[in-house]
């Protein structure tokens, strides 16, 4: 199994709620490290940069007027297999088909406020990483 590094981010339901917590315990709990964070509020303009693979997409607008509502908590997790690992923690996208006790099943509202980012592979989860963090702001725990 290899050590990897992966995005996660708590979006603006889950900042507000006061959980950011409760999720980063679920991740330490089961291996992953946070060697870096920041809490920051995007632009509108910020969220459309990060989210412009999604540009074409019906749910483009809404999903850069959701993150840009209220502050996000940005993460850099480190350990085996972080990316598959972190998505199996978060759960499903639409917290209804999300499995019991994960962030999304306990945490998300809907859909579109669904607590909870993460990379989707490892090359989506170098460039995520460097568009809120440089080098020098990573720090190894291993």
């Amino acid at each position: 199994m290899a050590i990897q590094r992966t995005l996660s981010i708590i979006k603006p339901d889950a900042v507000a709620k006061n959980v950011i917590g409760d999720i980063i315990r679920r991740f330490e709990e089961n291996g992953l490290s946070v060697i870096a964070a920041r809490m920051l509020h995007l632009s509108a303009e910020e969220a459309g940069r990060f989210y412009a693979v999604h540009k074409e997409r019906p749910f483009y607008k809404d999903l850069c007027a959701y993150m840009s509502s209220g502050p996000i908590l940005a993460m850099v997790l480190e350990g085996q297999n972080a990316v598959a690992l972190n998505r199996q923690l978060m759960g499903a996208t639409n917290p209804k088909e999300a499995e019991a006790g994960t962030i999304r099943a306990d945490h998300a509202e809907s859909i579109e406020a669904n607590s909870v980012h993460g990379s989707d592979s490892v090359e989506n989860a170098a460039t995520e990483v460097a568009f809120f963090f440089g080098d020098i702001e990573l720090h190894s725990r291993r």
